[in-house]
Protein backbone atom coordinates (compact mmCIF):
# COMPACT_ATOMS: atom_id res chain seq x y z
CA UNK A 1 0.00 0.00 0.00
CA UNK A 2 1.68 3.41 -1.37
CA UNK A 3 2.22 5.95 1.88
CA UNK A 4 -0.42 8.35 2.61
CA UNK A 5 0.57 12.04 1.41
CA UNK A 6 0.98 14.21 4.28
CA UNK A 7 -1.89 16.20 5.14
CA UNK A 8 -0.09 19.87 5.68
CA UNK A 9 0.63 18.98 2.04
CA UNK A 10 -1.94 17.76 0.67
CA UNK A 11 -3.89 21.08 1.95
CA UNK A 12 -1.36 23.58 0.80
CA UNK A 13 -0.60 24.84 4.15
CA UNK A 14 2.40 25.24 6.54
CA UNK A 15 2.64 23.38 9.80
CA UNK A 16 1.87 25.81 11.92
CA UNK A 17 -0.93 27.06 9.66
CA UNK A 18 -4.24 28.45 11.90
CA UNK A 19 -7.51 27.06 11.65
CA UNK A 20 -8.61 29.62 9.78
CA UNK A 21 -5.92 29.02 7.35
CA UNK A 22 -6.59 25.39 6.83
CA UNK A 23 -10.07 26.10 6.31
CA UNK A 24 -9.39 28.14 3.93
CA UNK A 25 -7.27 26.26 1.41
CA UNK A 26 -9.57 23.72 2.07
CA UNK A 27 -12.84 25.38 0.68
CA UNK A 28 -10.27 26.20 -2.34
CA UNK A 29 -9.14 22.64 -3.39
CA UNK A 30 -12.40 20.88 -1.84
CA UNK A 31 -14.24 22.68 -5.57
CA UNK A 32 -11.10 22.59 -7.63
CA UNK A 33 -10.95 18.49 -7.23
CA UNK A 34 -14.81 18.53 -6.48
CA UNK A 35 -15.93 15.43 -9.41
CA UNK A 36 -18.55 17.23 -10.73
CA UNK A 37 -16.08 20.18 -12.05
CA UNK A 38 -13.67 17.30 -13.15
CA UNK A 39 -15.89 15.87 -15.95
CA UNK A 40 -12.25 14.67 -18.22
CA UNK A 41 -11.45 12.57 -14.90
CA UNK A 42 -13.77 12.24 -12.14
CA UNK A 43 -12.20 9.17 -11.23
CA UNK A 44 -9.14 10.30 -10.00
CA UNK A 45 -10.75 13.84 -9.01
CA UNK A 46 -13.05 11.87 -6.33
CA UNK A 47 -9.71 10.27 -5.01
CA UNK A 48 -8.12 13.69 -4.36
CA UNK A 49 -11.38 15.17 -3.16
CA UNK A 50 -11.13 12.61 -0.49
CA UNK A 51 -8.11 12.48 0.77
CA UNK A 52 -9.10 16.51 1.20
CA UNK A 53 -11.57 15.76 3.66
CA UNK A 54 -9.72 13.59 5.52
CA UNK A 55 -6.37 15.66 5.77
CA UNK A 56 -8.86 18.50 6.56
CA UNK A 57 -10.90 16.28 9.06
CA UNK A 58 -8.05 15.81 11.34
CA UNK A 59 -6.42 19.19 11.32
CA UNK A 60 -9.41 20.99 12.17
CA UNK A 61 -9.72 19.39 15.00
CA UNK A 62 -7.58 20.04 17.74
CA UNK A 63 -6.87 16.70 19.51
CA UNK A 64 -6.58 14.90 16.20
CA UNK A 65 -3.91 17.49 14.86
CA UNK A 66 -2.29 17.02 18.05
CA UNK A 67 -1.89 13.40 17.49
CA UNK A 68 -1.11 13.64 13.98
CA UNK A 69 1.37 16.15 15.05
CA UNK A 70 2.58 14.09 17.09
CA UNK A 71 2.74 10.65 15.63
CA UNK A 72 1.98 11.19 12.04
CA UNK A 73 -0.42 8.99 10.46
CA UNK A 74 -0.28 6.30 12.92
CA UNK A 75 -1.94 8.70 15.42
CA UNK A 76 -4.89 9.40 13.33
CA UNK A 77 -5.32 5.88 12.11
CA UNK A 78 -8.26 3.86 13.74
CA UNK A 79 -6.18 0.42 12.55
CA UNK A 80 -3.31 1.43 14.38
CA UNK A 81 -4.91 2.90 17.64
CA UNK A 82 -5.07 6.24 16.69
CA UNK A 83 -8.70 6.78 17.14
CA UNK A 84 -12.01 7.16 14.87
CA UNK A 85 -11.16 7.31 11.59
CA UNK A 86 -10.65 10.36 9.34
CA UNK A 87 -12.88 9.77 6.08
CA UNK A 88 -15.97 7.48 5.31
CA UNK A 89 -15.89 6.22 1.88
CA UNK A 90 -19.74 6.23 2.12
CA UNK A 91 -20.53 9.91 2.78
CA UNK A 92 -22.07 11.56 0.26
CA UNK A 93 -21.03 14.60 -1.55
CA UNK A 94 -23.33 16.69 -0.24
CA UNK A 95 -22.56 16.31 3.40
CA UNK A 96 -19.06 17.11 2.21
CA UNK A 97 -19.95 20.37 0.60
CA UNK A 98 -22.28 21.35 3.42
CA UNK A 99 -19.18 21.82 5.47
CA UNK A 100 -17.61 24.08 2.74
CA UNK A 101 -20.19 25.96 2.30
CA UNK A 102 -21.96 26.27 5.77
CA UNK A 103 -21.00 28.97 7.03
CA UNK A 104 -21.23 31.16 3.39
CA UNK A 105 -24.86 30.11 2.94
CA UNK A 106 -26.19 29.70 6.80
CA UNK A 107 -26.71 25.61 6.83
CA UNK A 108 -25.16 22.74 6.60
CA UNK A 109 -26.05 20.84 3.96
CA UNK A 110 -27.59 17.71 3.83
CA UNK A 111 -28.77 18.75 7.57
CA UNK A 112 -31.95 20.00 9.00
CA UNK A 113 -32.18 22.25 11.81
CA UNK A 114 -35.94 21.69 13.01
CA UNK A 115 -34.90 23.08 16.70
CA UNK A 116 -32.55 26.07 16.37
CA UNK A 117 -31.72 25.52 19.72
CA UNK A 118 -28.32 27.84 20.16
CA UNK A 119 -25.60 28.20 22.51
CA UNK A 120 -25.57 31.36 23.84
CA UNK A 121 -22.54 33.56 23.39
CA UNK A 122 -19.27 33.60 25.84
CA UNK A 123 -18.23 36.71 27.39
CA UNK A 124 -15.59 38.60 28.53
CA UNK A 125 -14.58 40.65 31.78
CA UNK A 126 -11.35 41.53 33.06
CA UNK A 127 -11.00 42.38 36.49
CA UNK A 128 -8.17 44.07 38.51
CA UNK A 129 -6.65 43.47 41.83
CA UNK A 130 -3.44 44.30 43.98
CA UNK A 131 -0.52 42.36 44.10
CA UNK A 132 -1.06 41.01 47.80
CA UNK A 133 -4.82 39.62 46.47
CA UNK A 134 -3.38 37.92 43.61
CA UNK A 135 -0.35 36.00 45.62
CA UNK A 136 -2.97 35.20 48.37
CA UNK A 137 -6.25 34.46 46.37
CA UNK A 138 -9.50 36.65 46.87
CA UNK A 139 -13.34 36.40 46.51
CA UNK A 140 -14.55 39.69 44.39
CA UNK A 141 -17.81 40.77 43.49
CA UNK A 142 -18.56 41.81 39.80
CA UNK A 143 -21.47 43.20 37.82
CA UNK A 144 -21.98 42.68 34.12
CA UNK A 145 -24.67 43.23 31.29
CA UNK A 146 -25.84 40.14 29.97
CA UNK A 147 -28.92 38.67 27.76
CA UNK A 148 -30.98 36.40 30.23
CA UNK A 149 -34.14 33.93 29.98
CA UNK A 150 -36.98 35.76 29.15
CA UNK A 151 -39.13 35.52 32.60
CA UNK A 152 -42.15 36.06 30.39
CA UNK A 153 -42.28 33.99 27.58
CA UNK A 154 -39.73 30.99 29.41
CA UNK A 155 -37.54 31.75 26.40
CA UNK A 156 -39.81 30.64 23.60
CA UNK A 157 -40.55 34.32 22.24
CA UNK A 158 -43.98 33.76 22.01
CA UNK A 159 -46.78 35.46 23.68
CA UNK A 160 -47.92 33.81 27.34
CA UNK A 161 -51.08 31.48 26.16
CA UNK A 162 -49.74 30.91 22.62
CA UNK A 163 -46.56 28.72 21.22
CA UNK A 164 -44.81 29.27 18.12
CA UNK A 165 -46.02 27.36 15.15
CA UNK A 166 -44.59 25.65 11.92
CA UNK A 167 -42.93 28.02 9.47
CA UNK A 168 -44.73 28.64 6.19
CA UNK A 169 -41.37 28.94 4.20
CA UNK A 170 -39.82 26.12 5.02
CA UNK A 171 -42.36 23.67 6.70
CA UNK A 172 -39.91 23.09 9.60
CA UNK A 173 -36.99 22.24 7.86
CA UNK A 174 -35.19 25.41 8.82
CA UNK A 175 -33.86 25.07 5.50
CA UNK A 176 -34.77 25.29 1.46
CA UNK A 177 -33.17 24.82 -1.48
CA UNK A 178 -31.13 27.02 -3.51
CA UNK A 179 -29.81 26.56 -7.29
CA UNK A 180 -26.33 28.14 -7.66
CA UNK A 181 -25.24 27.32 -11.34
CA UNK A 182 -24.64 23.37 -11.55
CA UNK A 183 -24.85 23.13 -7.31
CA UNK A 184 -27.88 22.71 -5.83
CA UNK A 185 -27.12 24.42 -2.11
CA UNK A 186 -29.20 24.32 1.03
CA UNK A 187 -29.68 27.25 3.56
CA UNK A 188 -30.76 28.59 6.60
CA UNK A 189 -34.60 29.46 5.91
CA UNK A 190 -34.62 33.50 5.79
CA UNK A 191 -38.24 33.37 7.56
CA UNK A 192 -37.49 31.86 10.51
CA UNK A 193 -33.59 31.67 10.34
CA UNK A 194 -33.33 28.00 10.51
CA UNK A 195 -35.57 27.26 13.68
CA UNK A 196 -38.11 25.77 11.45
CA UNK A 197 -40.87 27.79 13.41
CA UNK A 198 -43.00 31.12 13.33
CA UNK A 199 -43.62 33.22 16.06
CA UNK A 200 -47.44 34.92 15.27
CA UNK A 201 -47.97 36.41 18.43
CA UNK A 202 -44.62 37.66 20.09
CA UNK A 203 -43.85 38.25 24.08
CA UNK A 204 -44.40 41.90 25.12
CA UNK A 205 -41.36 41.69 27.20
CA UNK A 206 -38.61 40.28 24.85
CA UNK A 207 -40.27 40.91 21.55
CA UNK A 208 -39.96 37.92 20.17
CA UNK A 209 -35.90 37.20 20.91
CA UNK A 210 -37.00 34.74 23.82
CA UNK A 211 -33.68 36.81 25.75
CA UNK A 212 -33.88 40.31 27.28
CA UNK A 213 -31.04 42.19 28.74
CA UNK A 214 -29.91 42.47 32.62
CA UNK A 215 -27.22 42.56 34.40
CA UNK A 216 -25.77 40.11 37.07
CA UNK A 217 -23.91 39.87 40.10
CA UNK A 218 -21.42 37.71 40.34
CA UNK A 219 -19.40 36.16 43.14
CA UNK A 220 -15.66 34.77 41.36
CA UNK A 221 -13.13 33.23 43.38
CA UNK A 222 -9.71 34.35 42.31
CA UNK A 223 -7.34 31.24 43.46
CA UNK A 224 -3.94 32.35 45.20
CA UNK A 225 -1.01 32.56 42.77
CA UNK A 226 -2.50 34.46 39.78
CA UNK A 227 -0.70 36.93 37.37
CA UNK A 228 -1.35 39.50 34.59
CA UNK A 229 -2.86 37.57 31.91
CA UNK A 230 -4.39 35.04 33.90
CA UNK A 231 -7.76 33.65 32.94
CA UNK A 232 -10.77 32.20 34.85
CA UNK A 233 -13.66 30.55 33.72
CA UNK A 234 -16.86 30.80 34.95
CA UNK A 235 -19.02 27.81 33.10
CA UNK A 236 -22.67 28.63 32.20
CA UNK A 237 -22.29 32.33 33.32
CA UNK A 238 -22.32 33.84 29.98
CA UNK A 239 -25.10 34.73 28.10
CA UNK A 240 -28.42 32.50 27.76
CA UNK A 241 -28.88 30.17 25.07
CA UNK A 242 -31.74 31.11 22.43
CA UNK A 243 -34.60 28.28 22.92
CA UNK A 244 -33.67 26.87 25.57
CA UNK A 245 -29.98 26.01 24.34
CA UNK A 246 -27.10 26.11 27.10
CA UNK A 247 -26.00 29.55 28.71
CA UNK A 248 -22.46 30.36 27.32
CA UNK A 249 -19.08 30.71 29.56
CA UNK A 250 -17.90 33.90 31.40
CA UNK A 251 -14.10 34.22 31.05
CA UNK A 252 -12.04 36.61 33.72
CA UNK A 253 -9.18 38.71 32.70
CA UNK A 254 -6.85 39.18 35.73
CA UNK A 255 -4.84 42.40 35.80
CA UNK A 256 -2.56 43.12 39.23
CA UNK A 257 -1.86 46.75 39.98
CA UNK A 258 1.59 48.07 39.52
CA UNK A 259 2.84 47.41 43.04
CA UNK A 260 4.93 50.50 45.04
CA UNK A 261 7.47 48.21 46.38
CA UNK A 262 7.32 44.75 44.81
CA UNK A 263 7.52 43.58 41.23
CA UNK A 264 7.22 40.23 40.24
CA UNK A 265 8.50 37.79 37.64
CA UNK A 266 7.22 34.36 37.68
CA UNK A 267 7.67 33.08 41.24
CA UNK A 268 10.01 35.58 42.07
CA UNK A 269 9.19 39.06 43.95
CA UNK A 270 11.71 42.00 43.54
CA UNK A 271 12.40 44.53 46.05
CA UNK A 272 14.69 47.65 46.07
CA UNK A 273 16.46 48.30 49.52
CA UNK A 274 18.27 51.22 50.35
CA UNK A 275 21.11 50.95 52.65
CA UNK A 276 23.37 53.74 54.34
CA UNK A 277 27.25 54.23 53.14
CA UNK A 278 27.83 53.07 57.46
CA UNK A 279 25.95 49.84 56.79
CA UNK A 280 27.38 49.07 53.85
CA UNK A 281 31.34 49.48 55.27
CA UNK A 282 30.48 48.08 58.60
CA UNK A 283 27.32 45.83 58.21
CA UNK A 284 24.17 45.89 60.37
CA UNK A 285 20.96 43.80 60.26
CA UNK A 286 18.41 46.10 58.61
CA UNK A 287 14.45 45.24 58.08
CA UNK A 288 12.88 44.45 54.86
CA UNK A 289 9.68 44.30 53.97
CA UNK A 290 7.79 41.31 52.87
CA UNK A 291 4.42 40.40 51.90
CA UNK A 292 3.66 38.13 55.23
CA UNK A 293 5.53 41.29 57.46
CA UNK A 294 8.68 42.52 57.77
CA UNK A 295 11.86 40.20 58.63
CA UNK A 296 15.31 40.98 59.46
CA UNK A 297 18.21 40.74 56.60
CA UNK A 298 21.97 40.68 57.60
CA UNK A 299 24.06 43.12 55.50
CA UNK A 300 27.31 41.88 55.88
CA UNK A 301 30.40 44.86 56.17
CA UNK A 302 31.93 46.00 52.53
CA UNK A 303 28.72 45.32 50.56
CA UNK A 304 28.43 46.62 47.22
CA UNK A 305 25.27 48.73 45.85
CA UNK A 306 23.69 46.49 43.17
CA UNK A 307 24.15 43.53 45.64
CA UNK A 308 21.19 40.87 45.72
CA UNK A 309 20.01 39.13 49.02
CA UNK A 310 17.79 35.95 48.43
CA UNK A 311 14.75 35.37 51.25
CA UNK A 312 14.32 31.55 50.18
CA UNK A 313 10.27 31.56 50.37
CA UNK A 314 9.17 34.69 50.38
CA UNK A 315 7.83 35.08 46.66
CA UNK A 316 4.85 33.31 44.99
CA UNK A 317 3.33 29.90 45.15
CA UNK A 318 2.17 29.79 41.88
CA UNK A 319 -1.24 28.70 40.60
CA UNK A 320 -0.29 26.05 38.33
CA UNK A 321 1.77 24.36 41.16
CA UNK A 322 5.42 24.12 42.19
CA UNK A 323 7.73 25.26 44.76
CA UNK A 324 7.19 29.12 46.51
CA UNK A 325 9.36 31.73 44.82
CA UNK A 326 11.71 33.56 46.55
CA UNK A 327 12.33 37.24 47.29
CA UNK A 328 15.26 39.15 46.02
CA UNK A 329 16.65 42.34 47.66
CA UNK A 330 18.90 44.31 45.89
CA UNK A 331 20.59 47.15 47.57
CA UNK A 332 21.22 50.38 46.78
CA UNK A 333 24.30 52.22 48.80
CA UNK A 334 22.83 55.68 49.61
CA UNK A 335 24.97 58.99 49.51
CA UNK A 336 24.86 61.04 52.36
CA UNK A 337 23.29 64.60 51.25
CA UNK A 338 23.18 68.04 52.49
CA UNK A 339 26.08 67.56 54.98
CA UNK A 340 27.21 70.16 57.60
CA UNK A 341 30.76 71.47 57.26
CA UNK A 342 32.12 69.24 59.95
CA UNK A 343 30.55 66.18 58.34
CA UNK A 344 32.26 67.08 55.56
CA UNK A 345 35.47 67.56 57.25
CA UNK A 346 35.12 64.15 58.29
CA UNK A 347 34.35 62.70 54.82
CA UNK A 348 37.84 63.97 53.61
CA UNK A 349 39.92 63.10 56.21
CA UNK A 350 38.43 59.51 55.80
CA UNK A 351 39.60 59.84 51.83
CA UNK A 352 42.93 60.98 52.61
CA UNK A 353 43.24 57.66 54.88
CA UNK A 354 42.14 55.63 52.53
CA UNK A 355 44.51 57.00 49.25
CA UNK A 356 47.91 57.10 51.62
CA UNK A 357 47.18 53.77 52.82
CA UNK A 358 48.30 52.22 49.81
CA UNK A 359 45.43 49.41 49.90
CA UNK A 360 42.39 48.89 47.08
CA UNK A 361 40.10 49.81 49.30
CA UNK A 362 37.52 50.55 46.30
CA UNK A 363 38.05 47.44 43.88
CA UNK A 364 35.40 48.21 41.35
CA UNK A 365 36.93 51.82 41.03
CA UNK A 366 40.50 50.17 41.36
CA UNK A 367 39.68 47.89 38.69
CA UNK A 368 37.88 50.49 36.07
CA UNK A 369 40.93 52.84 36.29
CA UNK A 370 43.52 50.05 35.20
CA UNK A 371 41.32 48.99 32.04
CA UNK A 372 40.97 52.54 31.42
CA UNK A 373 44.95 52.66 31.58
CA UNK A 374 44.80 49.48 29.56
CA UNK A 375 42.91 51.11 26.54
CA UNK A 376 45.19 54.25 26.26
CA UNK A 377 48.44 52.16 26.46
CA UNK A 378 47.52 49.40 23.79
Amino acid sequence: MAAKEDFYTLLGVERNASDAEIKKSYRSKAMKYHPDRNADNPEAAEVKFKQIKEAYEVLSDPKKRAAYDQFGHAGVDPSMGGGRGGFSGAEGFGDVFGDVFGDIFGGGGGRQRSSGVQRGSDLRHSIEITLEEAVAGVEKKIRIPVLVVCTECSGSGAKKGSSPVICTTCHGHGQVRMQQGFFSIQQACPTCRGTGKQIKDPCGKCYGQGRVQDTKTLSAKIPAGVDTGDRIRLAGEGEAGERGGPSGDLYIDIQVKQHAIFTRDGANLYCEVPISFVTACLGDEIEVPTLDGKVLLKIPAETQTGKSFRLRGKGVKQVRGGPVGDLLCKVQVETPVNLTSEQKAIVEKLGEALTTSGKHHSPQESSWLDSIKNFFTT
